[in-house]
């Protein structure tokens, strides 16, 4: 079964042809990083501009690395959210098109659930349910118990910053390029992160859940001094910055260690599976080798981690199995959606 996988949830324009949910016939994604680089950050009405100019070159571009045509699809898949608005609407406007056009199903497909999903596309050992996801991305904190694909029971959120958007506002006040979450960790390896006392936020009646938004003021007020704001100069050398860079670095991937194996052991589950682009950090892949529990950890394949349409339509390959298409008319961008499809209740 040729499923053509089609991402715009923020500012990557990406399409994908998967065979039978994990074997990869192509997988295109353009960038917009230097579109944003001069804003650090993305802005909404440029990556909107920018995946209108893209998303059918970067269709076709998809369909001819597969050596298919679109007659060949037996399924579209497209994602639905979460993600910008504007950005989702272009995406899913454009699957529902060729939908329609070529007279063949569709399925909307939650970009989260796909991010954890991706783990599973690459090695031949499959982690056994159930296991444990651990989200992290730049809009994005969760840890999922996953009993199976489709069922899962969030157990922690992040109630603030994302893991990847404190990164980057971290990465601002030290005055590294954009995107700042590659360029903290390439910082950080030359700092010693005993030189600050950094911690994480803890979350009352919420075990498992993340606050990044205290570690960034404190990281601001180390870099600029108590009281300061974002516009304040910087008073660090750049051995200092190094140093801050480490220690933020540290506090934070420790904050997901220590959560992920504390909620691992408390629901039983047989290993942890890693999604998003924070998953790329060498420093979080260190930090989870060095764990003395033998818990195994999964991580997704290269070009898996970021935005990509290959998990999504890979994802798409179950969903059809167990619920069949979805209506065209009933498939709706969604900026926020619930992170359980098939609840388990706790």
């Amino acid at each position: 079964m040729k499923i053509l996988g089609i991402e715009s949830s923020c500012d990557e324009t990406a399409a994908a042809v998967v065979e039978d949910g994990t074997k990869i016939l192509s997988n295109v994604i353009s960038s917009q990083v230097d579109l944003h680089a001069h804003f650090g950050g993305v802005v909404p009405e440029l990556a909107c501009r920018r995946h209108i100019d893209l998303l059918i070159p970067v269709i076709r571009k998809a369909l001819e690395q597969a050596e298919c045509s679109l007659n060949d699809i037996d399924l579209i898949a497209v994602t639905r959210g979460p993600g910008l608005i504007g950005a989702l609407l272009i995406g899913l406007n454009g699957a529902k098109a060729l939908a329609f056009g070529a007279n063949k199903p569709i399925i909307g497909v939650n970009h989260i659930e796909a991010h954890l999903y991706a783990s599973l596309m690459g090695p031949e050992e499959k982690p056994p349910f159930p296991y444990l996801g651990v989200v992290v991305s730049g809009g994005h904190s969760s840890l999922v118990i996953m009993h199976s694909i489709g069922r899962y029971q969030q157990i922690g959120t992040t109630i603030d910053d994302a893991v990847g958007e404190a990164f980057d506002k971290v990465a601002r006040l030290l005055d590294l390029p954009y995107p700042g979450g590659p360029e903290v960790e390439k910082l950080a390896r030359s700092g010693d992160a005993s030189k600050f006392s950094l911690r994480p936020g803890k979350v009352k009646n919420s075990p498992y859940s993340f606050s990044f938004s205290g570690l960034k003021t404190a990281a601001l007020y180390a870099a600029k001094g108590k009281g300061a704001n974002k516009h304040s100069p910087l008073l660090l050398d750049e051995e200092g910055k190094a140093h801050l860079a480490a220690a933020f670095q540290e506090a934070a991937l420790g904050d997901i260690r220590e959560k992920a194996y504390a909620a691992a052991k408390a629901y039983g589950c047989h290993a942890i599976v890693f999604g998003g682009g924070v998953s790329n950090n060498r420093r979080l892949r260190a930090l989870m080798d060095e764990s003395e529990d033998s818990l195994p950890v999964f991580w997704p394949p290269a070009g898996l981690s970021l935005d990509n349409a290959a998990m999504i339509a890979g994802l798409a390959y179950h969903q059809y199995k167990k619920h069949g298409a979805d209506q065209i008319h009933e498939i709706n961008a969604q900026t926020r959606i619930p992170f359980a499809v098939d609840p388990i209740i706790s």
